[in-house]
């Protein structure tokens, strides 16, 4: 399932691409089922809210759990990504992303290479982001927001915030933040649960608090170009896997949805 010259278009032009209907409901459906699982381990890779204690991410799925291992392998994600890398990559990190109904915190504006660069020096901003949505991600239960065009401007400078949040994360400067959305705009990325989405590795981005009923959960897979490993190995393997071996794709019944018996 390529990209089309027109989406490619789209994903250089804005910094981000939206594809819908990726994933089946069935297939969202066995992912959704491994987490309450995951969410009770005590493992390192789970991170929790400072104000609630509910699960805000988990990290090395694909080390941890054989389903999260297969999706990291999906062709419906790994394709496009070696479409657009036109490389060898190896998978970096994977993770969900959990914001709980009436409780999920934010993530401040930030741009993962900051993250990359910073503590495990990976030289170029190269990495790509392959999302899937778990759930709808509506205007309501914190969606990302995103600067369209804010990749074009390669680094945008970034600190180590340690205090507004569980998980320290190297952030944007609001006055740059400001000025970027004054020049380019802002936009939601919402969708229905099987969504994918796609974005690059200097885009800038963050997401609000969930003040909504409604949970959000997105998996995520970032894969970055062996050519553009790591320099530093500072972090553990959930954060940052060490295994350089190139991706390859599995079948796309991977996942093993079985017909429902009547």
């Amino acid at each position: 399932m390529d990209l089309t010259s027109s989406q490619l278009a789209d994903l250089d032009r804005d910094g981000y691409l939206l594809l819908e209907n990726r994933f089946s409901a069935k297939e969202v459906e066995l992912i959704n089922d491994r987490l309450p699982s995951l969410f009770a381990e005590n493992h390192p890779g789970n991170i929790v809210e400072q104000s609630s204690g509910a699960v805000r991410t988990m990290m090395g799925l694909h080390l941890r759990d054989d389903l999260f291992a297969r999706v990291a392998r999906h062709p419906r994600l790994i394709g496009p990504a070696l479409q657009i890398l036109r490389e060898p990559a190896y998978v970096q990190q994977v993770k969900v992303n959990v914001k709980a109904a009436f409780s999920g915190e934010i993530w401040q504006w930030h741009y993962d290479f900051a993250t990359h660069k910073e503590e495990d020096g990976v030289p170029k901003p190269l990495a790509l982001n392959l999302h899937i949505f778990l759930d709808d991600v509506t205007e309501f239960n914190g969606p990302l927001y995103f600067i369209p065009g804010s990749h074009k401007f390669g680094e945008h400078g970034a600190f180590k915030d340690v205090e507004t949040t569980s998980y320290q994360l190297w952030v944007c400067d609001q006055e740059r933040v400001k000025k970027l959305i004054e020049a380019h705009g802002l936009v939601a990325a919402k969708g229905a649960k099987g969504t994918m989405l796609i974005f690059h590795d200097t885009m800038v981005h963050g997401s609000p608090n969930n003040m909504s009923p409604w949970d959000r959960a997105i998996f995520s897979l970032l894969l970055n170009p062996v050519s553009n490993a790591f320099q530093k190995q500072t972090r553990p393997d959930y954060k940052h896997q060490r295994d350089l071996t190139p991706i390859e794709m599995l079948p796309d019944d991977c996942l093993n949805v079985l017909p429902v018996v009547e």
